[in-house]
């Protein structure tokens, strides 16, 4: 046994468990926190924020991008409080980040007394957007917490997790035993029969499609050799982009995804939620519906499948392809049906959404082929869904179905810091910027070269355009007044370019690039973007709506 204060115990039992960054914002309760991770001295990468929102938003673009634990710490009640939405945002998307809370005195809790930043039962009020939370309220109780808290991340879903403890016990000394890590999980034994009875509906079918989620993130490999047996087009909307690359002829966007929909025989479904096809573009008695999800209460979701699997999904896909293999199946080449299909598509997203498709395109091609993409909630990060080429899995960053606006920056921030060696490019509307802007100065402070465009229309350009569609052109609230970005950035000491057009963009990029250090674009745009929604929204194709 080694004598450390709680704060110590915390710290030690996170590097035990391969934490070598974490993300965090100072206050009273953490001050043995922060004195632990300084002496941790260079085995540990402190990045602090200006904002709990930051923080915790870098520490799931952390998580999101490398698949590691994002790690992130704040003060109890407001601070935790601050963080929620990016924690909503990593529950929505299946990221392992791990919230790490102060509390006031252990004896003050639960007493009213009205302590500084005390909340009432504070790990019951966060626990509906985690998945396991915990007090630590003795240093001996923190290898274990952690311990466990890494299993909780690390088996099943990953969604985030949260852990607390009261400032006298971070700065309590004892005598604590601290704890291997515990580096792989068992998973779900794959049934044999189950394989099979996929085997046998897919290659049965005529037109069988693949639709991942973000499930199966670490999957590829086998995706693809099962989708190249079973010529089955790949569909993926947000999260598994990329699983397989854009430019392979089986890889489906959102919009080439409907029509395959409409047409398919079969769909193998795996790692996703499958939200959009099932209540919006149907599902009937034609289409016979595989669903595999590691968490059993996925499988059943919406509707019913004709056959549901509990599995993880590289494991299933990699028994699946064997099974392919055994059988020699192989099924006719359909390379140039989709092929075709793919094209006429592309044209017809370039045709109805070109001014964004303009800049996305410049965009793709300034960033190198493995660079990362971090999206946010405006005209052009919609479009992005479906019309950005994305060529390797974590290569693109989205809130998910939270649809968190403001939540790109600082993300984008947390992606630079775990991916130094590649080039990172954000994309912000004026709207969404400005919730966390001030993490230009963590971005100056630690000197991550990130790469952030903003279009800047000065409008909340989505609520505008409803506000004149469906209320005879009442406008109210979604006018802004912005300030000059260029500057701003200059103001901060960072690089800042000012664009009126993708071609001005794309020299921009290129100085962006050159300088290594954070570097805003600022694109004005004068008029409205088309609306993204004719590939999003798209309508029924099956008899029937699932509900």
């Amino acid at each position: 046994m080694t004598r450390l204060s709680g704060a110590e115990a915390i710290i030690k039992s996170l590097r035990n468990h391969g934490v070598d960054r974490v993300f965090a914002l100072p206050g009273g309760q953490l001050d043995h926190l922060f004195d632990a991770m300084y002496k941790a001295g260079d085995s540990l990468t402190l990045i602090h924020s200006r904002h709990e929102q930051g923080a915790a938003y870098m520490a799931y673009g952390y998580a999101r991008s490398t698949g590691k634990v994002g790690v992130y710490s704040v003060v109890p009640g407001p601070g935790l409080l601050n963080s929620t939405g990016a924690l909503c945002t990593a529950w929505a998307n299946y990221a392992p980040v791990l919230c790490i809370s102060g509390q006031i005195p252990s004896t003050n809790i639960g007493k009213k007394y009205g302590d500084l930043h005390e909340i009432n039962d504070q790990m019951g009020m966060i626990s509906h957007i985690t998945k396991w939370q915990s007090s630590i309220d003795h240093p001996t109780e923190a290898p274990g917490v952690i311990k466990e808290a890494f299993k909780q991340l690390q088996t099943g879903c990953p969604r985030p997790v949260a852990v607390e403890m009261p400032m006298d016990i971070m700065g309590m000394d004892s005598a604590v035993e601290l704890l291997p890590a515990v580096n792989t999980y068992p998973k779900p034994p794959i049934d044999t029969a189950v394989v099979s009875d996929a085997v046998e509906i897919l290659s049965k079918a005529k037109k069988p499609i693949i639709v991942i989620g973000s499930g199966a993130l670490d999957a590829g490999q086998h995706i693809l050799k099962v989708a190249a047996a079973l010529q089955a087009p790949v569909m993926a909307f947000r999260a598994a982009r990329g699983v397989v690359s854009s430019d392979h002829y089986l890889s489906a966007n959102f919009p080439m995804g409907h029509r395959l929909w409409g047409e398919a025989d079969a769909v193998l479904a795996v790692g996703t939620r499958l939200h959009w096809p099932l209540v919006m573009w149907g599902k009937d008695d034609d289409l016979t519906l595989i669903r595999v999800d590691i968490d059993p209460t996925q499988v059943t979701r919406i509707c019913v499948p004709e056959l549901g699997v509990v599995a993880d999904a590289k494991l299933f896909f990699a028994a699946l392809a064997e099974a392919l293999s055994e059988k020699a199946y192989q099924a006719d080449s359909r390379k140039d049906e989709l092929s075709a299909l793919k094209s006429k598509v592309d044209i017809e997203i370039n045709d109805k959404v070109g001014p964004q498709m303009a800049y996305l395109k410049v965009i793709r091609e300034e960033l190198p082929r493995d660079g990362i993409f971090v999206d946010e909630v405006t005209q052009t990060g919609f479009v992005s869904w479906y019309g950005f080429p994305v060529y390797a899995p974590r290569q693109h960053i989205s809130a998910g179905y939270q649809g968190t606006l403001g939540f790109g920056y600082a993300t984008a921030l947390g992606v630079m810091a775990g991916n130094m060696d590649k080039k990172v490019i954000q994309i912000s509307g004026d709207g969404g910027i400005m919730f966390n802007i001030q993490e230009l100065a963590t971005a100056m402070q630690y000197q991550l070269p990130l790469v952030t465009i903003i279009f800047n229309d000065n409008r909340y350009t989505n609520v505008q355009r409803q506000q004149k569609e469906w209320f005879n052109g009442r406008v109210i609230c979604s006018d802004l007044h912005n300030p000059d970005f260029v500057k701003l950035a200059e103001s901060f000491g960072a690089a800042g370019f000012a664009a009126h057009d993708p071609e001005s963009m794309r020299i921009a990029i290129q100085k962006a690039f050159a300088e290594k250090r954070p570097s805003i674009i600022e694109v004005k745009v004068d008029e409205f973007f088309p609306a993204p929604w004719p590939f999003l929204m798209m309508p029924q194709n099956r008899k029937t709506i699932c509900k």
